[in-house]
C-alpha cells in the first residue's frame, strides 16, 4: 500500500466550498451493515447505519483538524466502540462496520489517503485514486445501484419512508452533505452522481417529512 504526505484534500475543501461525494460511503454502509446484520440475526436501525457511513467526515466541520485525519483513524474508531461492544455486544457489530467501511474500503482507496493508524503514527496511506476519476464514479454507481437493489428487495427503502420514530438521525446527512452540494455554483456534485445523489436526498427528505408529521400529529 502506498504511503503518501498530507496534500489539501480534492475536491473535498477548495474554493467551491465543503464537498462530498456521499454515494458511496451511504451505499456501502448500507451493504456491510446488512451482511452484518443478516449473519448475526441482528436488527439494525437503518438511520443510524446512514449517518455512521458519514460520521468520519465531520471533521470537515470542525475548524482545525486536517480532513481525513484523526476521524479516520481505525484505532480511535475501535477504542470509541469499545464501551458499544461491551454493553449491546453483537448488536454493535453491523454499527461498527459501517463506521468502519468509511475509513478502511472507500478513503483509503480513493482520495489522497488517511492517517489510518492515528496516533501511533502519522503517516498517510493511501492508492491516491483521485476522487474524480473515472474508476471512483463507476464504484459509486455499482455501490449505489447495489444498494438500492438491495434496499428494495428487502423492504428497507419502505420502513426508510414509514419508520417516522427513528429517522432524525437521517438529517445529518441531508442537511451537511446532501443538500449543500446542491446550494454551490457551480454544482458541487459532478454530473456524473446527480442521480444518485437526488435519489438519496429524496428518500431522506421524504423520511424526515414523515417523522416531523408524525412528531406535529403526538403534540397535538
Amino acid at each position: 500500500m502506498e504511503t503518501i504526505k498530507y496534500k489539501p484534500a480534492f475536491p473535498l475543501r477548495n474554493k467551491r466550498g465543503l464537498n462530498t461525494f456521499a454515494v458511496g460511503h451511504l451505499s456501502l454502509a448500507y451493504l456491510i451493515a446488512k451482511v452484518c446484520s443478516k449473519s448475526l440475526k441482528v436488527k439494525i436501525n437503518l438511520p443510524l447505519v446512514f449517518l455512521l457511513g458519514l460520521i468520519p467526515d465531520v471533521d470537515l466541520l470542525i475548524p482545525g483538524l486536517h480532513h481525513r485525519g484523526l476521524t479516520h483513524s481505525m484505532i480511535i474508531s475501535t477504542i470509541t466502540f469499545i464501551p458499544l461492544f461491551v454493553i449491546y455486544k453483537k448488536r454493535a457489530i453491523p454499527y461498527f462496520a459501517a463506521l468502519a467501511q468509511h475509513i478502511i474500503i472507500g478513503d483509503l482507496l480513493i482520495g489522497e489517503g488517511i492517517q489510518l493508524l492515528w496516533p501511533m503514527t502519522q503517516t498517510w496511506y493511501g492508492l491516491g485514486t483521485l476522487i474524480t476519476s473515472p474508476t471512483d464514479i463507476l464504484l459509486e454507481w455499482i455501490s449505489f445501484l447495489t444498494a438500492d437493489v438491495t434496499m428494495l428487495a428487502t423492504k428497507d427503502m419502505q420502513k426508510l419512508l414509514y419508520n417516522h420514530q427513528s429517522n432524525l438521525p437521517l438529517s445529518v446527512p441531508t442537511l451537511t452533505v446532501l443538500l449543500p452540494s446542491f446550494l454551490h455554483f457551480p454544482l458541487a456534485v459532478p454530473r456524473t452522481l446527480l442521480i444518485p445523489h437526488l435519489v438519496y436526498l429524496g428518500l431522506f427528505t421524504v423520511s424526515l417529512l414523515a417523522f416531523f408529521k408524525s412528531a406535529l400529529k403526538v403534540s397535538k
